[in-house]
C-alpha cells in the first residue's frame, strides 16, 4: 500500500486527458464516445476584414442555431443514445428478470455521479423491487425510529407508468419474450430493452436509458422508446413519489417539489420536466403541481413513442431558501442543451475520467471486467466540489449502513481518488476537516483530549453507530465498536498524510491537514497509560479483528498510534522549519507547546507492541497466541461466517479473525517492517483469517502480490470481484462494497504492479500472476502525469512521464530521474537482475 515518506511537493497540475499508455486504439476509451464538435474557430473575428469578421461572426451564429435545433432531440437522434453497446470489456448485462435477484441487481447496475444516486430499478417496480433515489449528504433520523442519523432516500424519478387500452404493462402478468438491463461501462449508462406479450395478447416494446450526469451532478436524465405491434391506446404517466416517509414533502410549485428530513435539517428541491414525441409531434401533457405528468394518444404499429425526463436537484440546510430557483435553473439549462447533447457531455466527462484511471489487464478477460466495474463505482461514488459529504460504506446504491462513512473511505477507497482524481480526495480529507469538532466532542465525552473521529460518522462528524442491538431471541447486546473501535483516528491521520505526500498540497496541509495530523496525535498521547512496567498500554479495544473485544494492546492498534504520533511531531517540525508563521499561530489556537511533543515522543517509544525478536511475528493483541487454534480448512467450503458457525462465545476464545489485522497493519506500513518480518506474519495470520468482511480478501491478495505469491494473490484478487459480481456474501443487495472495490484497484497496482512511493519518487517491484500477459495504468503524482506499463514476458516495466517536472524513479534495484516527455524501461533478467533497456 503507502510506505512511510516525508516530501515536499507541488500542487498537482490540471490533469491531462491522454489515452492509457500501453494500449491500442481499441482498448482506448476515446473510440466510441461521441463528443460534440466545438464552435468555429474565431481567430478570423480579430481580423481587420470587416468581411471575414462578418463572415466568422455568421458562421457561429449558424453553428449555435444548429445546435439549438438539434439538440431538442428528434426521435432518430433519441433512439441512436438506447444502442447497446456490446463491448464484454465495457458492459455488464442481465438477462431475463429473477426476482428473487432483483435486489442485489438494482445495487450493482446502479447509477450516481457523487451527488445523485439511483438503483437500476424498474420503471415498472415489481412486488421484488426496491426503488431508491439518493442524494449524498441528506442525512436525517431513520425511517425505522432506531435514532442517530441515516442517508434518507430522496424523491425516486425512474418511474414510467405505461398502459395500452387501460391494461397496465408489468413483468408481473403475460408473457415476458425478452427482457435485459446493460450498464455501460464507458459511458456511464443504464440500457434496458424489454418485450411484454400482454394477457390481451398485444406486444409491447420498451427501451429506456439513464444516468445521473457526471457533467452537472445537480442533474438527472432518463429516455424512453415505446412501440406497439398493433393500434391501442396508450397511457403514459411519470411520476417523481418519495421513497420513504422519512422525507416530507412541505412545498409545491409548478414542476418543482421541496422536500425535507423529519428532524427539519436537510432540505431538498426537485425540478423535473417531461416531454413525449409521437413522431415527430410534441404531445400536450396533462400534469399538476406534484410532479405527475400523463400523456394519452392513439398508438400506432409504424409510429414510436420517445419519452424523455428531467430531473434538477438542488439540496440546502433547514430554509430551503433559494433551493427552488437553483433547481429550476439547472432544469432550464438541460432543457436548452437537450436530451442528445445532456447524454453527449455526460459520456465525454465519463471519458475524462477513464482517461486518466483506467487499468487494461492483458490476458484475463474476468479480472479486466471486474476492474472495470470497480472503477465504474469509484469515478461514480465521488463528487470534487463537495467537501461536506464524503462516500459512505455502499456508496449511493443502497440502504446497508444507512449511508455512513467508515474506515472503508480513508484506508480503502482514498488512494484511487488521490492517485487519479486528486480533486475528489481533496473533497474526502477536507471532510474529515470538516468533521473534526464531531471527533473532538467524541474524545472528550470519553475523557480523552484531542479528536477521535466516529467509527459511522453521518453528516456532522458525531458518533452515529448504535449502542445496542436486540437479537432474535429479545437479548439486548451491547455494540462497542462506537467508542472501542479506535483506531480510526490513526486511520484518518493516515489518510490526511497520504494524500498531502502524494500531492504536495502545501494549502490543504496549512489550512486543514495539519490540525487533523496533531489533534489525531494529541488522542493517542492522552489515550495511552503508562503502567508499573515502564511500557505504554492502550486497553480495552477493537482492532480491525472485530470477533474480538475489549482486548489489550491490538497491534494494528498500537503500531498505527505509534506512527501517528510520530507523524504529529514531523508535522510540527516541518511547520516550524517551513511555515513558522503558521505554525506559530496554529501552536497557539490548538495550545500544543513543547511539552507536550516531547510527551508525545516517549509515548511513541514506549508503547507496548508485542514482536518476537528472532522471527519478528507479532501478537495481534495481547493473550492472542494462548487462545484455542481452529483448522479453518476444516470448514470448507462455508456458506455461513465464522462466527455463526462457531458462535460468538467460542470465535471470541479463538485465533480465527474476522478481517486483516496485522496483515493490514503490514499493507499501510510496508517499510516499517523487514522482509523477514512480513513473510512470517503473513505465514501465520493468513490462514486463520475468516475473511468475514469483504475488506479482508483485497489486502490479502495486496500483499501476497507484493510478497511474490501471485497465485494465491489472484486467488484472492478473484474473490474480491465476486462478492459484488457474483452475491458471495449474500449482502449485494445492500449495495455495492464501496472499500473492496477500492482494495481491488490497490491490489491490482500496489500489489500485481508493486507500486510504491518513496521519499523523492516512486519505485515499482512487480509481481504479475502467471494468468496476466500485463499490466498498464496512468498515475497523478505531486503534479505529474504518469502512465505506467508492465508486461509479464519477459518481466518489463515500462514508465512514461507526459507531462511535470522531473521525478526520480526506481524499477527493482535501478534508478533513473525522469523528464517529461521521457520513457523509461527496465527489463528483469533471471536472479531478478534490472537491466535498463530504454
Amino acid at each position: 500500500m503507502w510506505p512511510n515518506f516525508v516530501d515536499i511537493g507541488k500542487r498537482p497540475s490540471v490533469i491531462d486527458v491522454q489515452r492509457p499508455f500501453g494500449t491500442d486504439a481499441r482498448s482506448c476509451c476515446s473510440d466510441t464516445v461521441h463528443v460534440l464538435e466545438r464552435e468555429p474557430l474565431l481567430t478570423m473575428v480579430r481580423s481587420r476584414s470587416r468581411s471575414k469578421r462578418r463572415d466568422a461572426l455568421r458562421a457561429r451564429r449558424t453553428f449555435r442555431t444548429a445546435h439549438r435545433t438539434e439538440s431538442r432531440g428528434t426521435p432518430e437522434t433519441i433512439v441512436q443514445q438506447l444502442a447497446v453497446p456490446k463491448d464484454p470489456l465495457w458492459t455488464l448485462r442481465e438477462e431475463n428478470y429473477e426476482p428473487a435477484l432483483e435486489h442485489e441487481v438494482e445495487s450493482r447496475f446502479a447509477v450516481s455521479n457523487g451527488l445523485l444516486g439511483v438503483r437500476a430499478s424498474l420503471e415498472q417496480p415489481t412486488r421484488a423491487s426496491r426503488p431508491r433515489a439518493y442524494v449524498a449528504g441528506f442525512f436525517g433520523p431513520p425511517a425505522d425510529g432506531t435514532g442517530g442519523r441515516a442517508l434518507v432516500p430522496g424523491p425516486d424519478w425512474s418511474r414510467i407508468e405505461l398502459a395500452l387500452d387501460g391494461e397496465p404493462l408489468t413483468l408481473e402478468a403475460g408473457e415476458t419474450l425478452a427482457h435485459s438491463r446493460t450498464l455501460d461501462l464507458r459511458r456511464g449508462l443504464l440500457i434496458t430493452e424489454w418485450r411484454q406479450r400482454q394477457a390481451s395478447g398485444r406486444v409491447v416494446q420498451l427501451r429506456t436509458l439513464r444516468l445521473a450526469s457526471l457533467a452537472d451532478r445537480s442533474l438527472g436524465l432518463q429516455l424512453a422508446e415505446i412501440r406497439v405491434r398493433r393500434p391501442a391506446t396508450v397511457r403514459v404517466e411519470a411520476d417523481i413519489i418519495p421513497a420513504m416517509v422519512a422525507a416530507k414533502r412541505v412545498q409545491d410549485a409548478a414542476g418543482v417539489g421541496i422536500w425535507r428530513t423529519e428532524d427539519g435539517q436537510h432540505s431538498l428541491a426537485f425540478a423535473s420536466d417531461c416531454q413525449l414525441r409521437v413522431g415527430r409531434r410534441v404531445l400536450p401533457r396533462r400534469d399538476d403541481a406534484r410532479l405527475s405528468f400523463r400523456w394519452d394518444w392513439a398508438g400506432k404499429p409504424q409510429e414510436p413513442a420517445t419519452f424523455t425526463k428531467m430531473v434538477a436537484v438542488a439540496r440546502g440546510g433547514p430554509t430551503a431558501r433559494g433551493l427552488e430557483k437553483e433547481a429550476v435553473a439547472t432544469l432550464r439549462r438541460a432543457r436548452r442543451a437537450g436530451p442528445e447533447r445532456l447524454v453527449a457531455e455526460h459520456a465525454a466527462t465519463w471519458q475524462e475520467r477513464w482517461a486518466n484511471s483506467d487499468v487494461v489487464i492483458r490476458g484475463d478477460l474476468g479480472a479486466q471486467q471486474a476492474l472495470r466495474f470497480a472503477l465504474y463505482h469509484l469515478i461514480s461514488a465521488a463528487n470534487p466540489v463537495d467537501e461536506r459529504t464524503s462516500i459512505g460504506a455502499r456508496a449511493l446504491t443502497g440502504d446497508a449502513y444507512l449511508g455512513h462513512v467508515f474506515w472503508d473511505t480513508d484506508i480503502f477507497v482514498l488512494p484511487f481518488y488521490t492517485l487519479t482524481w486528486p480533486a475528489a480526495a481533496r473533497a474526502l480529507v477536507m471532510y474529515r476537516y470538516h468533521t473534526l469538532p464531531g471527533a473532538r466532542a467524541k474524545a472528550a465525552g470519553l475523557g480523552y483530549r484531542g479528536a477521535l473521529y466516529a467509527w459511522e460518522s453521518a453528516d456532522t462528524g458525531e458518533e452515529t453507530a448504535l449502542r445496542l442491538w436486540v437479537r432474535e431471541d429479545g437479548q439486548v447486546v451491547p455494540i462497542r465498536s462506537g467508542t472501542d473501535e479506535q483506531h480510526i483516528s490513526a486511520d484518518v491521520a493516515y489518510a490526511v498524510w497520504q494524500y498531502w505526500n502524494a500531492t504536495g498540497d502545501h494549502e490543504f496541509l496549512l489550512s486543514a491537514g495539519a490540525e487533523v495530523l496533531l489533534e489525531t496525535a494529541r488522542f493517542w498521547g492522552s489515550r495511552a497509560a503508562l503502567e508499573a512496567d515502564g511500557r505504554y498500554h492502550i486497553r480495552g479495544v477493537i482492532g480491525p479483528d472485530e470477533y474480538h473485544e475489549g482486548i489489550d494492546d491490538n497491534a494494528y492498534t498500537n503500531t498505527m498510534a505509534q506512527w501517528n504520533l510520530e507523524c504529529g511531531q514531523e508535522i510540527a517540525r516541518l511547520l516550524r522549519l517551513r511555515w513558522p508563521r503558521r505554525w506559530a499561530a496554529l501552536q497557539r489556537r490548538l495550545r500544543i507547546g513543547a511539552k507536550e511533543l516531547v510527551q508525545w515522543r516517549d509515548v511513541a517509544a514506549r508503547l507496548a507492541v508485542v514482536q518476537d525478536p528472532t522471527t519478528g511475528l507479532l501478537e495481534q493483541f495481547a493473550g492472542f497466541s494462548q487462545l484455542e487454534a481452529v483448522d479453518l480448512a476444516a470448514y470448507e467450503p462455508r456458506g455461513a461466517p465464522m462466527d455463526v458457525l462457531l458462535g460468538a462465545e467460542r470465535v471470541q476464545r479463538s485465533q480465527v479473525i474476522k478481517q486483516a489485522d496485522v496483515v493490514m497493519l503490514l499493507a499501510l506500513l510496508w517499510n516499517r517492517f523487514p522482509a523477514q518480518a512480513r513473510e512470517t506474519n503473513f505465514r501465520y495470520y493468513e490462514p486463520r483469517c475468516g475473511h468475514g468482511s469483504s475488506l479482508s480478501p483485497p489486502i490479502h491478495a495486496l500483499v501476497a502480490a507484493r510478497l511474490g505469491r501471485t497465485a494465491l494473490a489472484l486467488r484472492y484478487f478473484r474473490e474480491t470481484a465476486a462478492i459484488d459480481l457474483d452475491d458471495t456474501m449474500g449482502n449485494a443487495a445492500g449495495g455495492v462494497h464501496i472499500g473492496a472495490l477500492g482494495g481491488l484497484w490497490q491490489a491490482a497496482v500496489f500489489g500485481f504492479a508493486g507500486l510504491s512511493l518513496e521519499r523523492d519518487g516512486v519505485a515499482f517491484d512487480p509481481h504479475l500472476p502467471a494468468e496476466w500477459d500485463g499490466l498498464s495504468f496512468p498515475l497523478q503524482l505531486r503534479g505529474r502525469s504518469l502512465r505506467v506499463a508492465v508486461r509479464r514476458q519477459p518481466l518489463t516495466v515500462e514508465v512514461a512521464l507526459t507531462s511535470g517536472k522531473p521525478l526520480a524513479l526506481r524499477i527493482g534495484d535501478r534508478r533513473h530521474r525522469i523528464v517529461a516527455g521521457e520513457t523509461w524501461a527496465c527489463r528483469c533478467a533471471p536472479g531478478h537482475d534490472w537491466k535498463d533497456i530504454s
